[in-house]
């Protein structure tokens, strides 16, 4: 009896070793896959956005920053082309802007967008013909957003994203390319920026959060039909909102990354900028910490819009 009794012991030891490492196992690979090649060319970003397009079906809209007049460090126009060439019924799409600037104006936005070669296919100006609320869910700050009214008309988004520093932001990602980027020009934007009666009143912890909830506005517009591409090429300090006046890159070029995750991707993309030489990253992570650019990751982690946990894919 004693025999049979440790024999059962014996074996229910056995099955809990099994299932912890089981379970164990099954956390470790609660993870999000990051695409990654170092091929920053057409193929390259092909590469990589075949990997992420399983959720992108009908009307396409390619979401990307049109830049200001012939900015420096735009991302090279033969790599648009490329994209938007590979998706069937695709077209570009941006929103006019909130300071001031050329595209503060549809007729101005549409010159800047002739000026830097972008006029090869449709580009929708997202709120030329007016602007939506779209729901914040679960947000702090807002219950709505406003979107550019074009954004209705659309069954998927890619992300196309320059990833570079920002002076507001600290950095621009995918996060910052549809936070900022769908918002209307005169209504979103606004609601993200001011503060009182101020154009850009918001403390730095709370223009991330808005950013965020803004994003997560499109996001779930989406649903499992958006997908992001951060390109880490000509890193700047500066958005290419700073047109002509951006500085030059301190940071090499490092590559191509897509995931169908938000927070995986642009998470992956500082942890990179990271582990950059001392040299370098420092100009860009002093832009990105000075600014709490890092509470753009938090606070997403904090929404539920996606994993800072990630396995990053090497296609090279």
């Amino acid at each position: 009896m004693y025999d049979r009794f440790r024999k059962f012991i014996g074996i229910a030891l056995a099955l809990l070793v099994i299932l912890s490492g089981g379970a164990a196992k099954a956390a470790d690979e609660n993870v999000s896959i990051v695409y990654f090649t170092k091929d920053i060319s057409p193929a390259g970003l092909l590469k990589v956005y075949d990997k992420v397009n399983a959720g992108i079906t009908g009307k396409v809209a390619i979401k990307l920053h049109t830049g200001e007049p012939k900015g420096p460090n735009l991302l090279p126009l033969p790599m648009i082309k490329a994209l938007q060439a590979h998706i069937p019924n695709s077209n570009l799409a941006e929103t006019n802007v909130y300071y001031s600037s050329p595209r503060q104006t549809t007729a101005g936005h549409r010159e800047t967008i002739k000026t830097n070669g972008l006029d090869f296919c449709k580009v929708d100006i997202m709120d030329e013909f007016g602007a939506v609320m779209l729901p914040v869910r679960g947000g702090r700050h807002f219950k709505e957003m406003s979107m550019g009214k074009g954004i209705m008309d659309y069954d998927s988004m890619v992300v196309y994203t320059h990833f570079k520093g920002h002076t507001m932001g600290g950095f621009g990602g995918s996060l910052k390319n549809i936070a900022i980027g769908c918002a209307d020009g005169k209504g979103g934007k606004a609601m993200i920026h001011a503060k009182e009666g101020q154009q850009w009143g918001q403390t730095q912890d709370a223009f991330m959060e808005r950013m965020a909830e803004s994003a997560k506005a499109t996001v779930d517009h989406f649903g499992k039909h958006i997908t992001f591409i951060n390109v880490m090429k000509n890193m700047s300090v500066d958005c290419d909102c700073a047109g002509s006046s951006a500085a030059a890159p301190t940071a090499k070029d490092v590559g191509i990354l897509g995931s169908t995750d938000l927070l995986a991707i642009d998470q992956a993309t500082i942890d990179l900028v990271y582990k950059l030489p001392e040299a370098q990253q420092k100009d860009l992570r002093e832009r990105i910490e000075s600014r709490h650019g890092l509470r753009q990751l938090s606070y997403m982690e904090e929404l539920g819009m996606g994993n800072r946990k990630y396995k990053l894919v090497s296609l090279d």
